[in-house]
């Protein structure tokens, strides 16, 4: 979870590839978006990271499915409409870990922190 002050579409992007930037890799190659607007340069994200941006059809939410489910999963912390311009860096970080530490059947009952560890693992 990044912390963006605008979202606008450079700030969005840049956000973006500042983070990927943090991940080897080795650990991503795609990333499914939405159609939002914020994602209009999605080009430079691409061109800076290397990640290949697809987009689902308009409609098809099952086309996201990970990405409804997070966010369902956040809203458990923050409610849909709430202000989250007042979170901290250090406050979405701490709700990302939580989320990570959760043991989902889609994981075989391993965390998201323990198949990264792994998958980080297995780079080296």
């Amino acid at each position: 979870m990044a912390k963006v002050n605008s979202k606008d579409t450079e700030t969005f992007i840049n956000s973006l590839i500042s983070h990927a930037h943090q991940l080897p890799s080795e650990l991503y190659w795609s990333l499914t978006w939405d159609r939002g607007k914020e994602m209009t340069d999605y080009q430079c994200l691409t061109l800076a990271t290397n990640i290949r941006v697809c987009f689902c059809d308009p409609q098809h939410l099952w086309q996201q499915g990970s990405n409804e489910n997070t966010n369902g999963q956040f809203r458990q912390y923050s409610p849909k409409g709430t202000d989250l311009s007042d979170r901290s860096q250090p406050e979405l970080n701490a709700v990302a870990r939580q989320l990570n530490e959760r043991l989902p059947k889609t994981l075989n009952f391993e965390t998201p922190a323990q198949r990264f560890s792994e998958c980080v693992a297995s780079i080296g």
